[in-house]
């Protein structure tokens, strides 16, 4: 691991050693004979590893995903990730500076949970992490990542990419870095876009760069810390391009994207005139055509809607609701009072936070859903009390209007009710929280509603009609917002499939949770007997809460209480209580069980014979999403 040092402290201390007042000066043989007399050289020997195989042989017939490289993957070519015939950029970071509002952190005591930092990174369809690193004022990150750069479908996948073709691959390497405090909970410290094609004119092919990244929402003009970066092309360039010839292509770019997006601004002012002269109360409804990102930047709000797939990480629809429902909700962050914030997140600012607001969940929803072959939209409207609101809605091929909510994993079928009809009081009341509708988009299409109330309830979706809902040009909307329109928009990354162990995390919190319940008894002055078996029988009722949730099919409940009441002795009395969280912090979780009277009444049991279990089922999703089931059950005695 820290190879360099070790190798300093004994050739100083040789050097004090061995250094005679009347010799003046060692040889390198003698330096070496003292490193090998430590076992240094054989150590380093061991850890390096060469390829020495006939290279034509490992051609993997597919692209391999690359692995970000970190000092214990001293390996660094390993046969599998080092495609000869591929082209890669070696992206080094190497230390922050200037993180100010860490200038006062204390230095982290070895073993001691601290804050840390952690870069996520997404370039053409890989994503990487780094390990985590303390925050501090100047971060230790010392991390390297192989990004592979080649066209895709281009037919010329056999051709090495030369200097030429990889200067039009406009995608730039998105960046976002996260702080996780000593609790586990995320924070977006910085989004940024990272423009690669530098190195394509820099001499050897390699480059340095100092990046400074700008904090998030209302921050986005603060300067939160400097990343030391290096780039270099592997293998090397034959030939690298002029410096200028990249400058040129660079600033071609900007001017067609700064170009279409100023045509785009002039038609979505000429519609917004034109909606607003159906009738003047159009003026208050939630029209919402462009959305400020977490740098604050304002996109059009289409191009945070794309068709997602979930490859094999996720099997149906309502799965990837439940996914999309498991991930946290976080309204953005504001300082001081005065309403809401509002920031859409890009997607991989979202996933890696693992939390996001309404809209952030909503427009990932409907990606998926669209990537499942669903007519699916984005709505924003309006909840009880005008609390702006976003949601998702797909139309059937028979015209059946369901309403999917992303925060809750809820589906509401939609049935528009006439307000004129005499019997509109007896009509049912609609079962979906949605007050009002102002418009509904995905990614290629943007309709306002023009219907003369904006009430959800009896709102007509059949948004083929002019008259009930005004579109947007299509070819506008795809100007700006189609993939590859303009070199402004974030691509899209792939999800990350999880990376916890739900045996094992489930093990850990119910242990936790064991240990916090009895020291909570034993201030109360009662002794806790935990019996096994009973908790085991709890699985089931926690396997079939989770599947319900996701199928919204009630399954296997007759076996679990058969099981209950055949492990309960005649004249005992059994009390059970599940509970859902999203995130996995037992401490936390412990502590809202306890203002439920009805698990408080289980947890602090007092009676004859009192028995009491507890069990936890970690249900894992992509991208490190958890649903976590927790049950507290107790039997006792009845004494009358």
């Amino acid at each position: 691991m820290d190879v360099h040092g070790r190798i300093r402290e004994i050739l100083a201390e040789t050097i004090r050693e061995e250094l005679a007042p009347d010799q003046q000066q060692l040889s390198t043989e003698d330096l070496i004979k003292a490193l090998r007399r430590r076992g240094i050289i054989d150590d380093v020997m061991k850890e390096l590893n060469f390829v020495t195989d006939n290279v034509d042989q490992e051609l993997p017939s597919s692209p391999k995903q690359p692995v970000g490289f970190t000092d214990r993957q001293s390996t660094l070519l390993k046969k599998t990730n080092i495609d000869p015939t591929r082209r890669y950029l070696y992206l080094q970071v190497l230390g922050g500076k200037a993180f100010l509002e860490h200038l006062q952190e204390p230095e982290p005591i070895p073993g001691q949970a601290c804050s840390t930092f952690t870069l996520c990174l997404h370039f053409r369809n890989q994503r990487f992490r780094s390990k985590p690193v303390p925050c501090a004022c100047e971060p230790d990150f010392h991390d390297g990542f192989l990004l592979e750069v080649h066209r895709e479908n281009l037919g010329d996948g056999t051709r090495m990419a030369d200097s030429t073709t990889m200067l039009s691959i406009s995608d730039p390497v998105h960046m976002v870095l996260i702080k996780t405090d000593i609790f586990a909970e995320t924070t977006l410290v910085a989004s940024y876009f990272l423009e690669w094609r530098s190195v394509l004119g820099s001499e050897n092919g390699v480059t340095n760069l100092t990046v400074e990244l700008m904090g998030v929402g209302t921050e986005s003009k603060v300067s939160v810390g400097i990343l030391n970066i290096k780039l270099e092309m592997y293998p090397p360039l034959n030939q690298t391009l002029s410096q200028e010839v990249v400058n040129t292509q660079l600033a071609l770019e900007r001017q067609k994207t700064a170009e279409k997006e100023r045509l785009f601004l002039v038609y979505a002012k000429q519609w917004w005139r034109e909606y607003l002269q159906i009738r003047p109360s159009h003026n208050s409804r939630l029209v919402k055509i462009f959305a400020q990102d977490e740098n604050g930047i304002n996109r059009p709000v289409c191009s945070y809607v794309k068709p997602l797939r979930a490859g094999r990480l996720l099997d149906t629809p309502r799965q990837a609701a439940r996914f999309v429902n498991v991930l946290g909700y976080e309204r953005a962050p504001v300082i001081g009072g005065g309403g809401k914030q509002e920031q859409w997140c890009t997607l991989l600012a979202f996933l890696c936070r693992n939390k996001g607001d309404c809209e952030d969940h909503a427009n990932l929803l409907c990606s998926l859903l669209l990537g499942y072959g669903l007519e699916a939209f984005v709505c924003v409207g309006t909840k009880a009390k005008g609390v702006t609101h976003a949601w998702v809605m797909t139309c059937g091929t028979d015209g059946t209007i369901t309403f999917w909510e992303s925060l809750t994993g809820h589906r509401y079928l939609h049935k528009p009710t006439n307000p004129d009809e005499p019997s509109a009081a007896e009509q049912s009341k609609p079962l979906y929280p949605y007050r009002t509708i102002g418009c509904v988009f995905n990614h290629q299409m943007f309709l306002g509603n023009c219907q003369p109330s904006d009430s959800v309830e009896s709102c007509v979706f059949d948004l083929n009609d002019e008259s009930k809902w005004k579109p947007m040009s299509e070819e506008a909307v795809k100007s700006v917002c189609a993939p590859g329109a303009t070199t402004s928009l974030p691509p899209f990354p792939p999800l990350c499939a999880s990376t916890i162990d739900a045996s094992v995390t489930s093990n850990e919190i119910e242990m936790q949770l064991r240990l916090l319940v009895s020291e909570h008894r034993k201030d109360l002055g009662l002794t806790t007997v935990w019996e096994d078996q009973l908790s085991y029988l709890l699985s089931p009722a926690l396997a079939s809460y989770e599947f319900e949730r996701t199928t919204s099919i009630s399954a296997g409940n007759e076996e679990f209480q058969d099981a209950i009441r055949r492990a309960v002795p005649d004249g005992h009395t059994f009390k059970g209580f599940p509970i859902h969280f999203v995130y996995r912090n037992a401490r936390r979780a412990f502590a809202t069980c306890l203002r439920s009277p009805f698990c408080e009444e289980i947890i602090c049991c007092r009676g004859d014979q009192v028995r009491l279990a507890v069990r936890v089922r970690v249900f894992t999703y992509p991208e490190s999403a958890c649903a976590v089931w927790i049950m507290f059950a107790c039997k006792y005695r009845s004494v009358l």
